[in-house]
């Protein structure tokens, strides 16, 4: 690590340490009885308040972490929100005037193992939503139990919004045909700049490729991020769909519902942390 930033990194963890301690203070005096989600009194459970000063010191912090290490989920998912309260906003609005987006904010789903019936999406025929979405978690070993919990947006539907954009990403990945390596992971974080407006996505859209080699970054620059920002740009809210009833759709159907074309270069799954 750079030595001019180890303290101040430092001094960071050590004051998210602080945060937190202080919401399970908060979470343990809620109640004088045993803890459960239905008596907690803050805006949602795990929520951490922040002060001005401390979103921006977080920000910061998580930001020059995510740059040293892309696969930081942890980093990348604190300056998401950190940083982005107006494009929360502007997805929320998207997702309230479109009624499948509605729907999602009123029943609130979540994308969790628990929630999936594996064994039902396994039988799927190929080619169907579900049975690629399957196998694009089998082929990159990933699971949707790995997004991390929304804990510093002071605002509970807009946390909403936020932990439906984190799990609906290797969705994403699905529709647009990406892998996990860093070339597919660049790729789909600009489809989500331009479609979601996030400061977090347009960060990785701008120092991803840096990570990227030559021949890489051709094929970025040449074919695969026009296309991404063609279509971010383009298609109907990611946020608004609900995927959950949409498994035994054809996933070609579903990507021209949603206005999405083709990947023009087709990425292999292998060597995930290649670059």
């Amino acid at each position: 690590m750079w030595p001019w930033i180890r303290k101040p990194l430092q001094w960071l963890n050590q004051q998210q340490c602080v945060l937190i301690s202080k919401v399970r203070v908060q979470q343990l005096h809620s109640s004088s009885s045993e803890f459960t989600d239905t008596c907690y009194n803050g805006l949602y459970p795990g929520h951490i308040p922040t002060t001005p000063i401390q979103r921006a010191l977080l920000a910061v912090g998580s930001g020059v972490a995510a740059l040293r290490d892309p696969y930081r989920h942890d980093m990348v998912a604190v300056l998401g929100e950190t940083t982005g309260h107006l494009a929360l906003i502007n997805l929320r609005d998207r997702m309230r005037n479109d009624p499948e987006g509605y729907t999602i904010l009123t029943e609130r789903p979540r994308i969790r193992l628990s929630t999936l019936d594996l064994s039902k999406m396994a039988s799927l025929p190929d080619g169907s939503f579900g049975r690629e979405y399957l196998r694009f978690l089998e082929d990159n070993h990933v699971t949707p139990d790995s997004r991390a919990d929304v804990k510093f947006v002071d605002n509970e539907e807009l946390a909403y919004v936020m932990q439906r954009y984190r799990e609906v990403h290797d969705l994403l990945h699905t529709l647009l045909g990406m892998p996990t390596n860093m070339l597919g992971e660049v790729a789909v974080k600009w489809f989500e700049a331009a479609q979601t407006g996030l400061p977090m996505c347009a960060l990785g859209a701008v120092l991803g490729p840096l990570r990227l080699n030559a021949s890489r970054l051709q094929s970025l620059f040449t074919s695969l991020g026009p296309w991404a920002l063609q279509n971010g740009r383009r298609a109907r809210c990611v946020l608004s769909i609900f995927y959950e009833r949409r498994w035994e759709q054809n996933l070609e159907d579903l990507r021209q519902e949603l206005n999405i074309e083709p990947p023009p270069v087709i990425l292999s799954a292998s060597n995930k942390r290649s670059t």
